[in-house]
């Protein structure tokens, strides 16, 4: 059983890193806050479906604490996903996949500074050596931090918010009312959030750009198996393998982001993104070596 959860999460990271090529093609023909909302609405449907058929008679009844915990939660989950999709309008998806890997050396950061948790010599390594990748990436390669780096890396802030936020709740609530409430909290701000940044959401139903195979299929994979499959997966297969491993399983998530561009797009890294790539790579794993007594928390991707 550990080695089938082992590739099991390592699949989930493969999907997480492919994801991206796949929503910077859809947001072509559909808008970013639209495509989060649609994609989240789905999320949330095909979970809420399984708790009712399955769960719900083990979980009981919702309570309002749960509707409150989740809906702060969401909102930190709904920045996350804005500044990511808005993002790779502005950059390639493999800078921004090592950016958004950030936000696992952003956690036991935050963790000082939120939850008063001690700094680990291995974390401060991990944050160092990312810091040191990050600048490699986006103003060395570059000669500028564009605005599309300027929004994955406050995705990744919002990403590791929505980690801290969960784990100070996550021992009181059941893990998949609390995810619901989060997927539909942000599939509802997304939707509110479109008109407001000026996208016609009215293309939502138009088969026209509804059925065009780069907005189907990515809505598709990153709903059903970015979202609602992988979160069950990673909460179901994390019984049988320590959370440090996981740690290092996800870690894989912004190299298969940087293979599957390479691959699909043809996008190529310079010398200097590749040492940068290995720095914020080496980050994630340093920080993430002494989390035995720490639980990995869902990092929706």
């Amino acid at each position: 059983m550990k080695k089938t959860a082992d590739f099991t999460l390592l699949f989930v990271a493969f999907i997480w890193g492919a994801t991206f090529v796949m929503v910077q093609n859809a947001t072509s023909f559909l808008e970013p806050h639209s495509f989060n909302g649609i994609r989240f609405l789905i999320a949330f449907i095909s979970l809420l479906i399984i708790y009712v058929l399955f769960i719900r008679k083990e979980q009981g009844v919702w309570s309002r604490n749960i509707l409150i915990a989740g809906f702060k939660i969401g909102i930190w989950l709904f920045l996350g996903y804005a500044f990511q999709t808005v993002g790779l309008l502005y950059t390639t998806p493999a800078k921004a996949g090592f950016i958004t890997g950030l936000s696992v050396v952003l956690v036991p950061l935050f963790s000082v500074l939120l939850l008063r948790m001690k700094l680990s010599q291995n974390a401060v390594i991990g944050v160092i050596a990312a810091t040191i990748g990050l600048y490699l990436m986006t103003v060395v390669d570059t000669a500028s931090f564009s605005l599309g780096d300027l929004l994955i890396l406050l995705c990744a802030v919002s990403f590791a918010m929505q980690i801290i936020m969960t784990a100070k709740v996550a021992s009181d609530y059941a893990a998949l009312p609390l995810t619901l409430v989060q997927l539909f909290t942000v599939s509802i701000l997304s939707f509110i959030s479109a008109p407001i940044f000026g996208e016609d959401i009215s293309v939502l139903v138009n088969p026209t750009i509804m059925l065009q195979t780069e907005v189907w299929s990515a809505l598709f994979v990153t709903a059903i198996f970015a979202t609602a499959l992988a979160f069950l997966a990673q909460t179901h297969f994390q019984a049988y393998t320590s959370p440090a491993r996981v740690a290092l399983i996800f870690a894989t998530e912004p190299v298969f982001a940087a293979l599957t561009s390479y691959l699909w797009i043809d996008e190529k890294l310079t010398v200097t993104s590749i040492a940068g790539c290995i720095c914020i790579l080496f980050g994630m794993v340093i920080a993430e070596l002494p989390a035995k007594k720490r639980k990995i928390k869902p990092d929706f991707h």
